[in-house]
């Protein structure tokens, strides 16, 4: 029976060769006694607003109920958009609108769907968010890559890269980026958008963890810099108020949102209309700065932590990035290591990461991985990079 059943499953192509998500795949482990990850990519929900979300959603209902559990537009609550158009100001231009979006995840899907044919090229950096990596291969992209510096993306290779393969559009996270921890140079930024301008290739703009910065000086948004309506960026609520509220936005040419505008209507009609005035109310009444103010000095506590901790503990020939603000540090082992092998060893002692591989398109780089320090406590990261050091030692 169970045969005759896989035999009428007659998947569509797009899904061979893709997996699920190897974080997805580490949250099991989650649950064992003891366990110190470093795995996800969560904020932490100890520095939810949950007092102050409660006490909104309970004025909302009491007040708003019958309009906010109703059906909605599909570009999402008319003063919320206006609100966020007046936040984002300094960015938008004449030609631009903006939707309101389940999570930035939802808008990479949507500009991969409204871009993509199977067999079109786009190019991302190498390594990148793996999530939107394998959205784009189930929208039958072929991904060509660029590699990162330590100042972002290789415009050099970038260029080159767009006169060999003609890409649909680049994909970037400019600013600490996932999984690199890497911010992009206002050099580069610049450089970035000339380039993809005068080839006309578009820019997917990925920007979900901007506000989170420890140190150094904001940078514009590439999105600033278009006069040419070739930039799409992508920005989130769920790392500075919740991700289970699932509210994000996005920004670019009206004709873009207009693709998007159908996709949601097929995808969830519209963002849940109870969590985007929850947001909406939590912005009006003066809550989100002095919040995310909150969370950047508690986040620099556990950055500087886990920073700290690698210096002190990993063994000489390892390499980290040194991230100014988001989740991540990107660790580098010695050549012929493999994270891989380490996982398993460190899973043993009851610690965990992300292997480096999955976030390369191309595969390869088993000497890398990821950690985050959004998640765990001091002590825990103080403990858990204790550990991992011990076992690299063992490795070398």
């Amino acid at each position: 029976m169970e045969g005759m059943a896989k035999a009428m499953y007659r998947f569509a192509k797009r899904f061979d060769g893709v997996g699920g998500s190897e974080i997805r795949k580490i949250f099991s482990l989650l649950g064992v006694p003891g366990m110190i990850s470093f795995a996800g990519g969560n904020p932490s929900p100890d520095l939810f607003p949950s007092e102050t979300l409660a006490e909104i959603s309970e004025e909302i209902i009491a007040e708003q109920g019958k309009s906010v559990l109703q059906y909605g537009g599909t570009l999402g609550v008319a003063q919320f958009i206006e609100l966020l158009k007046v936040r984002n100001a300094d960015i938008m231009k004449e030609d631009d609108d903006l939707v309101v979006i389940s999570g930035s995840s939802q808008g990479i899907d949507f500009f991969a769907h409204t871009m993509i044919e199977p067999g079109d090229v786009m190019l991302a950096e190498s390594p990148s968010f793996l999530g939107a990596l394998q959205t784009f291969r189930l929208a039958d992209a072929q991904i060509r890559t660029v590699p990162m510096q330590n100042d972002g993306v290789d415009t050099t290779l970038l260029e080159e890269q767009i006169k060999k393969y003609k890409p649909k559009f680049f994909y970037t996270i400019p600013t600490f980026q996932n999984p690199s921890g890497i911010t992009m140079s206002a050099e580069k930024r610049q450089q970035v958008y000339d380039i993809c301008s005068k080839y006309g290739v578009l820019i997917l703009e990925d920007d979900p963890y901007a506000e989170l910065r420890y140190s150094g000086e904001p940078l514009r948004s590439i999105k600033a810099l278009d006069n040419s309506g070739i930039v799409c960026k992508l920005s989130s609520f769920s790392k500075t108020i919740s991700p289970g509220l699932r509210v994000g936005y996005a920004i670019a040419n009206r004709d873009i949102i207009a693709k998007f505008n159908l996709l949601k209507q097929g995808a969830d009609v519209h963002t849940s209309n109870l969590t985007q005035t929850m947001v909406m109310e939590f912005l009006k009444r003066g809550y989100y700065d002095d919040h995310v103010k909150m969370l950047c000095r508690e986040y620099k506590k556990q950055r500087d932590a886990m920073c700290e901790a690698i210096d002190k503990h990993f063994p000489d020939g390892v390499q980290r990035t040194d991230p100014q603000g988001g989740l991540f540090v990107w660790v580098t082992l010695p050549a012929g290591m493999d994270s891989r092998k380490l996982f398993e060893a460190c899973v043993a002692q009851k610690v965990a990461f992300v292997s480096g591989p999955p976030f390369y398109a191309d595969g390869g780089h088993e000497n890398t991985l990821r950690m985050n320090f959004s998640m765990p406590s001091i002590p825990d990261i103080e403990k858990g990079v204790e550990r991992m050091g011990r076992i690299i030692r063992e490795f070398v």
